[in-house]
Parts: structure tokens; C-alpha cells; sequence
């Protein structure tokens, strides 16, 4: 799923997108793209961080990534997902076309109601993950990882007949999440709509500029997920805060993304999904339309659906004591090594450390197995489990 999920005057000049490449001197580093609330993230004393090519908060001072994803948990959350990507696809069929190209069936949603999809390679690996946003039949809104916006961008430009336009918008929208049981009373303060269905959408206002609120996000709590143009972005980041802090709330970083959605089970980009890993691998599978006609990488999956995946996306929950992180051997309880993790974290729900982890389906592990993970050369002891690790809260 999301990231977990990049000229003009400037870098953060909307509409301009420089995350694959910029005028930084050759042999030095490209430069880190900003949030429109990189300033706010400072003055809270945010340590920051590369992320998708985004200079982007991993946790704020005087909370940290426990404090912020209890928060999340008890009360409500305010992040800035900027960095996520913007794309818009119009044109007459402009639905049509994209239900296509993409993974899940658009045809199953009406305008007004948002779809997670999957943009996919030939041979079945996922390109990335994205939320559709569904305006009309000849409007669509993507919103994918941001360091793959210009991969998704590209694939659909390449697939477009003559009328459909596909463009991208990264810099033109702020995306902001608010996250848990008391995010409804958050956006009532600030007077956001709250009564939408999971997975809807509707088009307010806020200090008298536009804002998409939508009932989705990455964490597991109720939700919302916020789409301000980009010069709107800081009054109404001020707004919410203000807000959630009256209820215990705090501003979450990347760092408690993280670990909120490794609890669900929630795949992130780049780890537990890729170009190497198909959704019937990370169990998205039921993001695939399996009946429709068309979709980029359909005889790929079908095939592997036909045969069964060769590995699966399974849950570790530690019985030792221990540090589980990506790629860390994953072996039998005889000694053989028969996948590896994608995902590690400590849960600070569970007071353990889980992961994520793709294992030879030839292995035969179920729910409730024990496993040990190579941890420097120690063996951590763990079970498998079906994620997700602790309730979901979303619908």
C-alpha cells in the first residue's frame, strides 16, 4: 500500500516534478524535494529525513514515533503525506481507460468514491499501488507513491489512445492524513465534512479554498485523507493541529506511518511490493479484476493464479527478544532457509517486534508455526501469523 508508496524557478514550484532528476551539480546528490509544510515541520522540531525523494518529518520533539503512533491508536494523528504523488486523466472514456490499465475494476465504484489499484508490469509485478479517485467517466484522479509518479505517469501516457490526457500534478495538491478514533472530531472543528462512507469522497472548502476530504488512510483507525491545493496546505495543517492537540492528539511522522501500518499488515512499496512481487504474492490480490478483459501484466497473473504464487506475504510476530528488520533470513524449523523478511518493526502496541516476510509457498507454513529469523547470526524465534497484527478500526 501507500508510502508506505518525486523544472521551473524552484523545487517546489507546482506542477514541476524533479524527484528523477535535477539541476544539481554532476556527481552530487539531487536535491530532496519540500512539502508545502516543510517550514511548520521545523519550527515543531522535526527530525527529517529522505523519503521518496522528499525531505519529509520521521518524528517531531517532545513526541517521538511511540508517543505518535499511540496517538494514533487513542486519539488522532495529523500527518503530511505531501510526497505522495497527484496525476490527473481526462478526456472522453477517461474511466474507461484507466479501468484498462489498472488492476482493480473501476466499473464496481461510482463518482464520488475513491478504489485502491494496482499499476502493473507485464510480467505481473506491481509498479506501484495507488488510490483512484473517481470524479466522473471522463475524470479521473491518481494518487501513487511518490517515487513512482513518474513510472505510473509514464506507463499511462504510453497506453493512451488520442483524447485522453494524462498529467501529472505532484506539486499541485498537499495530502494530509488525520488518523484515529477522534479524526471525525477533528475535521467537525475545523468544519470538514466527516459523514462519508469508507472509501468515499466529497469536495468541501476550508478558509474559503477547495479541499477533497476522503474516508481512507494507512494506519488502521478511522480516517481521513485530505487533498488541499498546495498554497492551502498550511493553514489548514495549523487548523487540525490546533484541533487534535485539544484531544491528545500530535503530529505523526514517517516513522509512526510505519509502524501503524506494519501492524495492519499493510504493504509498502519498494519492500513488500515491487516489480518483482505480484499482488498474489503480497496477498493483494483482491485488487486484481479477475473478470475484466484487460489490465497491464493480466496474463502474467492469471498464469501464476493458474499455477499458484511460488512465495507469500506472511505475518512474524517475535517470541525472542529481538530486532526484526528487511532482509533477514526466514528459516524452518530444521535450519533451511525458505524466505526472507520485506518488512520489520517494533510494534509499540504489541511491546514486540513483528514483520512481514515472503516464504516458499513449497515450504507449507501456516498460522500459529514457529519459525526463527537470522538475526546477525542469532536465531530469533517467531510464529506466523495471518495479518493483521492487531484490530482494524477503518470501516
Amino acid at each position: 500500500m501507500r508510502e508506505s508508496h518525486g523544472g521551473g524557478a524552484g523545487p517546489n514550484d507546482p506542477g514541476n516534478d524533479t524527484s528523477s532528476s535535477s539541476s544539481s551539480p554532476e556527481g552530487s546528490q539531487p536535491q530532496l524535494l519540500r512539502s508545502p509544510l516543510h517550514d511548520a515541520h521545523v519550527a515543531l522540531g522535526a527530525t527529517m529525513g529522505a523519503f521518496g525523494g522528499w525531505d519529509m518529518p520521521i518524528s517531531y520533539a517532545g513526541g517521538g514515533v511511540v508517543a505518535e503512533h499511540t496517538a494514533v491508536r487513542t486519539s488522532a494523528g495529523i500527518f503530511d503525506v505531501s510526497h505522495l504523488g497527484k496525476a490527473s486523466v481526462t478526456g472522453t472514456g477517461a474511466a474507461a481507460f484507466v479501468n484498462r490499465c489498472l488492476s482493480a475494476d473501476l466499473g464496481r465504484i461510482g463518482p464520488g468514491q475513491a478504489q485502491y489499484t494496482l499499476c502493473c508490469n507485464e510480467s505481473g509485478g506491481v509498479v506501484d499501488d495507488l488510490i483512484v479517485y473517481l470524479v466522473g467517466d471522463d475524470d479521473v484522479l491518481l494518487v501513487p507513491n511518490a517515487a513512482n509518479t513518474a513510472a505510473v505517469v509514464a506507463a499511462l501516457q504510453a497506453a493512451a489512445p488520442d483524447g485522453i490526457s494524462v498529467v501529472n500534478r505532484h506539486r499541485e495538491f498537499g495530502v494530509l492524513a488525520v488518523q484515529g478514533p477522534l479524526s471525525a472530531e477533528v475535521l467537525a472543528e475545523v468544519g470538514l465534512p466527516t459523514e462519508l462512507d469508507y472509501m468515499s469522497w466529497r469536495d468541501a472548502e476550508f478558509a474559503g479554498a477547495p479541499v477533497r476530504v476522503c474516508r481512507t488512510g494507512y494506519t488502521g483507525e478511522h480516517g481521513y485523507e485530505l487533498l488541499p491545493s498546495w498554497d492551502g496546505s498550511r493553514p489548514l495543517w495549523d487548523a487540525l493541529l490546533a484541533a487534535a492537540g485539544s484531544r491528545g492528539g500530535l503530529p505523526a511522522g514517517l516513522g509512526a506511518r510505519d509502524t501503524l501500518r506494519t501492524e495492519m499488515g499493510y504493504p509498502l512499496h519498494g519492500q513488500d511490493l515491487s516489480p518483482d512481487i505480484t499482488p498474489l504474492q503480497a496477498r493483494v490480490s483482491w485488487a486484481v479484476g479477475w473478470k475484466k478483459d484487460a489490465f497491464f501484466g493480466r496474463e502474467a497473473l492469471l498464469a501464476e493464479k493458474a499455477a499458484g504464487p511460488a512465495r507469500t506475504l506472511w505475518g512474524l510476530s517475535a517470541v525472542d527478544r529481538g530486532v526484526l528488520r528487511p532482509h533477514q533470513d526466514v528459516k524452518s524449523a530444521a535450519g533451511a532457509v525458505i524466505g526472507h523478511t520485506t518488512s520489520g518493526t517494533f510494534s509499540p502496541t504489541l511491546g514486540h517486534a513483528i514483520a512481514l516476510a515472503l516464504i516458499d509457498s513449497e515450504a507449507g507454513v501456516d498460522v500459529d508455526d514457529d519459525l526463527t529469523v537470522d538475526v546477525r547470526g542469532r536465531a530469533l524465534r517467531v510464529r506466523v501469523v495471518k495479518p493483521p497484527f492487531v484490530p482494524s478500526h477503518v470501516r
